[in-house]
């Protein structure tokens, strides 16, 4: 999966799922996203948006407020400057693993941000992305599951939070854009509750299943500071291993530094659990 992803590929624990005949590259289930605000308007911005009830049920796995994080630090109007052309952050890069500041002031800046990375994912075949990817330390994301600009739901999620699961879990095998070329088998909750604001600062709650559930869950872990290989099993980051030590290599190639992290020094591998940092 792109989201970051670069590829989604059809799994038999989402056998709902429908996979394009002209191109495997990603799954096309359509979004499902129930925005709730006083006012009851809608919050993403696309010309086919539409209200649709939720596939699956959101169960509380944890009372309101256990998975709200304390008072984090606010980013200041220079941490979301930038200048174009964004490029996608490749592992290792220790922006990847840096703290993501909350976002408070939401100004044209910051709409032009969010141009400028929808622009990224879709030119790089993604349906997810997060600001880190870009080297935008802010917690923002932005995501469309079609995959394509124009069709689907162009989604801006800024300061999202967490605040339900599904107890049902599912596997499915996940790609990053910041991990080009690595696809592996990614076990997450099927559905969330989230809290968030959208790009004008109005807050509102959403719940996501089925593929806006796991694109979500793979972007919020990049606001977290979490990569999608930290969430595999020993095994299956085993498989991987030559790849990331190949992205390892490139990074010290690249820029004449040593690499920050290695897969080669977790010597006991743990997936991480929950939501937030393990």
């Amino acid at each position: 999966m792109t989201m970051a992803y670069a590829k989604w590929l059809h799994s038999s624990a989402l056998s709902h799922a429908t996979v394009p005949t002209t191109s495997p590259r990603r799954d096309t289930i359509p979004a499902t996203f129930r925005p709730t605000t006083s006012s009851d308007r809608p919050l993403f911005f696309s010309s086919n948006y539409r209200y649709r009830p939720p596939a699956i049920a959101v169960q509380a796995q944890a009372k309101r407020g256990l998975l709200q994080k304390t008072e984090e630090e606010a980013a200041s109007p220079d941490d979301v400057q930038f200048e174009g052309p964004l490029n996608i952050v490749l592992y290792p890069d220790p922006i990847l693993r840096a703290k993501n500041k909350r976002v408070v002031t939401f100004d044209e800046n910051l709409k032009k941000l969010v141009d400028e990375m929808f622009d990224v994912m879709y030119k790089t075949d993604g349906i997810g992305l997060s600001a880190p990817q870009v080297g935008v330390n802010v917690q923002l994301m932005v995501f469309n599951p079609a995959g394509e600009r124009g069709v689907g739901e162009e989604i801006v999620l800024v300061n999202p939070r967490v605040i339900k699961s599904s107890k049902k879990q599912v596997p499915f095998e996940e790609g990053c854009l910041s991990f080009p070329g690595i696809n592996a088998d990614v076990v997450r909750p099927e559905a969330v509750k989230v809290d968030a604001q959208d790009i004008t600062g109005a807050k509102f709650s959403v719940s996501l299943s089925r593929l806006p559930s796991r694109v979500f869950q793979h972007e919020y872990d990049h606001l977290e500071g979490i990569l999608f290989f930290d969430r595999m099993t020993a095994e299956v980051v085993e498989s991987i291993r030559a790849e990331l030590l190949a992205l390892e290599q490139k990074y010290e190639d690249r820029t004449g530094l040593t690499r920050p992290e290695s897969v080669e020094t977790r010597k006991r591998w743990k997936a991480a659990a929950g939501f937030g940092r393990s």
